[in-house]
């Protein structure tokens, strides 16, 4: 977190000139949540002019009032720890059973993101295909999901919060994070939701948030951190892809000028080792490019002009290091884009906690997920014989895990999804130089196998899932059909 003179870029500059305007200076100590200051020294100067003393009394006035406001500012927070082992999960049913933060707590990592879905506080209504109120199929003419009472979210992130396990992450690690459409409220909802400004205040209670926080006061809940000391730092940037969001078909904007502003000036800002972006939804993927017309899932694809705008974004600030995390889609994988920023962007999904594909239907079908998973064509998924199903998707119960190798020459990133137990199921180590414009050692085949975007594959390999569908499909009421002709036409007549 940055103390802010004005604003927060300025206010270490502010504080130093107020604190060293004297002939000599020495270094004191740490200020509040790890700043650095300086006062002047006085070993050899007994007494000070009113002027230096006015001065200099100031200074302490000045930095304790911005230490109350700005400490927990919701723009930028920093710390000296070194970190080099971070968790991250989603899409966590609060009435679920949770075996999974034993998990997480023996995985024993200093920060804990949620990436959304982090309760799930809307309702479902009933499958009806049929009737006055239709929730699926072509039919259907309303939601399938309603919001629910403040009162009802309340209890349902009290539940979340009690949960032992998690509890037990939360005294041992730094639990930061972000929120989905669940925890914001409705289903696939954006800007137009009402009961968001409610929302965001649980969301930040659950969160620790700190009641003075400049977070609770902002429309959105995008924030960011930074980790570690000069040379060793860690970036983290968690996006809201809610509060600002168009309708899913507009291509309109995902995060708002406002918040636009903000992650311009965070990403131009002063250098980091590793910068991880936090996004609800899929940065990198765009599945609905391939699963349409039988099934879209949200993704930063479905707002190619906000995506472009993401990717110049991050080329145009020069930034080393950048890789994303997301959530969202109820499995893990790693996808990676290698034509963005000059180095490969990587995007770590880990989906969910306790939601995923697999869960949702009985386990004699999980062949069916698994090979659908493998039928679906994407070009940007990661890869390797390493990975726990052909596939290199998991739709069973995981969470993401980023191990930083600061002693290493250069300092490299082992990146997995794990399961229940804590075993990887996918992973990619990839080395810091990799993560740099100038010195990517990318070879070129690489850089083209992970270039071409879903909705640019030929139409009868992008929709070759739709395709398998409508002939099953077709081959089904073949099979009736014959079969009823051939009760017609072998019954005897009476």
């Amino acid at each position: 977190m940055t103390i802010g003179c004005g604003s927060s870029s300025r206010t270490s500059s502010c504080l130093f000139v107020l604190l060293t305007r004297g002939r000599r200076t020495h270094r004191n100590g740490i200020f509040g949540d790890g700043f650095q200051f300086w006062i002047h020294s006085e070993s050899r100067k007994p007494h000070l002019k009113g002027m230096e003393k006015a001065r200099w009394l100031l200074a302490l006035v000045l930095g304790a009032a911005l230490i109350s406001t700005d400490v927990a500012s919701g723009s930028s927070n920093s710390e000296h720890d070194l970190v080099f082992r971070i968790a991250f999960g989603s899409c966590s049913n609060q009435s679920a059973p949770q075996p999974i933060w034993d998990a997480i707590n023996k995985f024993d990592p200093q920060v804990f993101i949620w990436l959304g879905d982090n309760i799930y506080g809307d309702n479902r209504l009933p499958f009806r295909i049929f009737g006055k109120e239709r929730t699926i199929g072509p039919w259907k003419n309303v939601r399938m999901f309603v919001p629910s009472s403040p009162q009802e979210m309340l209890s349902r992130y009290n539940k979340a919060k009690a949960n032992p396990d998690y509890s037990r992450l939360r005294a041992n690690a730094k639990v930061i994070g972000t929120w989905d459409d669940h925890d914001y409220g409705l289903n696939d909802a954006g800007k137009e939701f009402t009961e968001k400004v409610a929302n965001q205040k649980l969301l930040l209670d659950f969160l620790d948030e700190p009641q003075d926080s400049p977070r609770r006061e902002q429309a959105g809940v995008y924030v960011s951190y930074t980790f570690g000391s000069l040379g060793k730092q860690v970036k983290i940037i968690l996006l809201d892809t809610r509060y600002h969001r168009d309708p899913l078909s507009s291509d309109g904007t995902i995060l708002g000028a406002s918040q636009w502003t903000w992650l311009e000036k965070e990403l131009m800002g002063p250098a980091s080792a590793i910068t991880i972006i936090g996004s609800s939804i899929q940065v990198i993927s765009n599945i609905s490019a391939t699963t349409g017309p039988l099934l879209h899932s949200e993704s930063w694809g479905r707002f190619p002009k906000e995506r472009d705008r993401l990717f110049r974004l991050i080329a145009n600030s020069k930034r080393d290091g950048v890789l994303f995390i997301s959530g969202d889609v109820h499995f893990g994988e790693i996808t990676r884009y290698d034509c963005a920023a000059g180095y490969p962007l990587y995007d770590i999904t880990s989906s969910g906690l306790t939601q995923t594909v697999e869960k949702a239907v009985p386990s004699p079908l999980h062949f069916i997920v698994r090979f659908l998973a493998w039928y679906t064509p994407s070009t940007m998924r990661v890869k390797s014989s390493s990975c726990r199903h052909r596939s290199c998707t998991y739709g069973q119960p995981n969470f993401g895990t980023i191990e930083i190798d600061w002693d290493a020459t250069p300092v490299t990133l082992k990146i997995e999804v794990r399961d229940t137990n804590g075993l990887p199921v996918t992973g990619v180590n990839i080395s810091l130089l990799d993560l740099q414009a100038q010195s990517s050692t990318m070879k070129a085949r690489e850089h083209q196998s992970h270039c071409t975007l879903e909705v640019s594959l030929p139409w009868i390999v992008r929709y070759r899932l739709a395709i398998l569908f409508y002939c099953l499909v077709s081959c089904m009421l073949f099979l009736i059909l014959a079969w009823f002709s051939s009760l017609f036409f072998l019954t005897p007549p009476p």
